[in-house]
C-alpha cells in the first residue's frame, strides 16, 4: 500500500438514471450524441403539461417498480433511488466492508401525498393513509437501504442543489475516519407537481430547452434522476483487488448565507467552495482539465458562478459546460449525477458539449464547450454544485 494513499477515497463503481439513459451506459452515450431528455410531461400530473418542459424519465411507476423489484405503491423517488444504487452495486461483492449509504433528495414520498390530498380534500373519508407515510427525505433512503440490505450506516442530507454533492463530501470523510470501510454515496429526486408550481412561482423556469451560460437565458429546466457511486477506503481497495474509476482529491463546502433562493452576485460561496476544494487537493490552477459547472440557465446562478469561476482562475478558465441542458435540473441527484459524468470525462478523457450556447454572457470573459472534445488527456475535473441558501458544494476527481 502506498502511505501517501492511505487516506485516499476512490470511486469503485457508478450507477445512474435519468432522462437521456437508464443505465451509466446509456448517460454517457446520450451525452456523447448531444441528446437532451428535454420534453412535456407524460406521467406528472401537473397544470403544466403544456406549457412547461421538463426532463422526465418517460417510464411508468409500475414499469419502474419492476425494473427494481420494490412494490408498487411507493414513491416515485424511491424507485429511481433503487435502479442507481442497485447498478452500483452490482459489479462487486463487499459483504465483508462496513457499508453504508447516505442518499440526499429534496421530494421524498411528496408525489405520494399529493396523490392523498387530492381524494382528502374531495371527501375527508376518502385517500389512503399509506400513501402519506413515506412523505419525509429520509424515509426513501430508508426503504432503499432496506431493500438492498444496507445496516451499518443510513443517513439522509437535504441541502437543495448541493445536497448528493455533500452526500458525497460526508461518505468520503465517514471512510477518512475509519468509521467506514465503503459507501454508497448519491441522490434521487421525481418530479412532482409541488416542485414544479414552487419553481414556477419563483420565476426561474423556462418554457422552453433551457440554455445555461448563455446571455439570452430565461431560467432552468426541472429534470428526474438518482445517481450513486460507491466510495472505497485504500485498504479496501487493495484487499477486494478494485480497479478504480477515479480518486475524490477535493471536496468542500460553504455557504455565502445571502439569500434563500439566490447566490450573491459576486459569488462568495461558489468561490469558497471552489478555492477549498482546490486547496484539499494539493493542485495547481492549472491542473483542472475540465469544470462540469452547476449551469442551471437561470439568470443569477450563471453569472455568479461564472464570476466566481473566472476569479479563482484568475482569468484562465479551463473548458466548461453544464450537463443541465441534457438532463434539466435534477435538483437531490444533479452533484451525483454529474459527479458521474465527470468521472467518466476522466475515463474516456472526453469534454462535454453545452448544449444550445449561442451568445457570451456580458459580464464573463468566457464561453462554455460547444462541441464534443474527445481524446483529451483529462486528469482532474472539478464538479460543482450550488443550492438555495448558500449552500455551495465543489467536488474534484482525478485520474487514479
Amino acid at each position: 500500500m502506498n502511505a501517501a494513499n492511505q487516506d485516499a477515497v476512490w470511486i469503485a463503481s457508478m450507477g445512474a438514471i435519468s432522462s437521456i439513459g437508464i443505465n451509466v451506459s446509456e448517460n454517457f452515450n446520450a451525452l456523447l450524441q448531444g441528446k437532451s431528455g428535454v420534453s412535456y410531461p407524460e406521467f406528472v400530473q401537473t397544470l403544466h403539461r403544456d406549457d412547461l418542459p421538463v426532463c422526465e424519465i418517460k417510464m411508468s411507476n409500475e414499469a419502474l417498480a419492476a425494473l427494481c423489484k420494490m412494490p408498487n405503491g411507493l414513491p416515485r423517488t424511491a424507485y429511481l433511488s433503487a435502479i442507481a444504487a442497485q447498478e452500483a452495486l452490482q459489479s462487486f461483492n463487499l459483504n465483508a466492508c462496513r457499508l453504508g449509504m447516505i442518499s440526499a433528495n429534496t421530494v421524498g414520498g411528496m408525489d405520494r401525498s399529493e396523490f392523498f390530498y387530492q381524494d382528502f380534500l374531495s371527501d375527508p373519508q376518502s385517500g389512503h393513509l399509506r400513501d402519506v407515510v413515506h412523505h419525509e427525505c429520509g424515509s426513501i433512503t430508508e426503504l432503499v437501504a432496506h431493500h438492498l440490505g444496507i445496516k451499518d450506516y443510513v443517513s439522509t442530507i437535504s441541502t437543495a442543489c448541493s445536497s448528493s454533492a455533500n452526500a458525497i463530501l460526508h461518505g468520503a470523510r465517514l471512510i477518512r475516519h475509519g468509521i467506514l470501510d465503503a459507501v454508497l454515496v448519491g441522490g434521487a429526486d421525481a418530479l412532482c407537481r409541488f416542485t414544479i408550481n414552487g419553481f414556477n412561482t419563483l420565476m426561474i423556469l423556462d418554457n422552453k430547452p433551457c440554455t445555461p451560460f448563455d446571455q439570452n437565458r430565461k431560467g432552468l429546466n426541472l429534470g428526474e434522476a438518482a445517481a450513486y457511486l460507491v466510495l472505497v477506503s485504500d485498504q479496501k481497495m487493495h484487499e477486494h483487488s478494485i480497479q478504480p474509476i477515479a480518486k475524490l482529491s477535493g471536496a468542500a463546502n460553504a455557504n455565502d448565507a445571502f439569500h434563500q433562493t439566490a447566490s450573491s452576485a459576486e459569488g462568495k460561496g461558489n468561490y469558497l467552495a471552489m478555492s477549498e476544494a482546490l486547496k484539499q487537493s494539493g493542485l495547481s490552477l492549472q491542473d483542472i482539465h475540465y469544470i462540469n459547472a452547476h449551469g442551471t440557465g437561470t439568470a443569477n446562478n450563471d453569472s455568479s458562478e461564472g464570476i466566481a469561476i473566472e476569479r479563482l482562475f484568475e482569468g484562465n478558465v479551463p473548458p466548461l459546460s453544464s450537463t443541465k441542458a441534457n438532463t434539466g435540473h435534477t435538483l437531490g441527484a444533479c452533484g451525483s449525477l454529474e459527479a458521474i459524468y465527470a468521472c467518466l470525462a476522466i475515463q474516456h478523457g472526453v469534454i462535454y458539449p453545452n448544449l444550445r450556447f449561442q451568445t457570451q454572457i456580458e459580464e464573463h470573459h468566457f464561453s462554455p464547450v460547444q462541441s464534443l472534445i474527445e481524446n483529451q488527456q483529462i486528469d482532474h475535473v472539478m464538479s460543482n454544485s450550488f443550492g438555495f441558501g448558500g449552500n455551495c458544494s465543489s467536488l474534484i476527481f482525478s485520474k487514479p
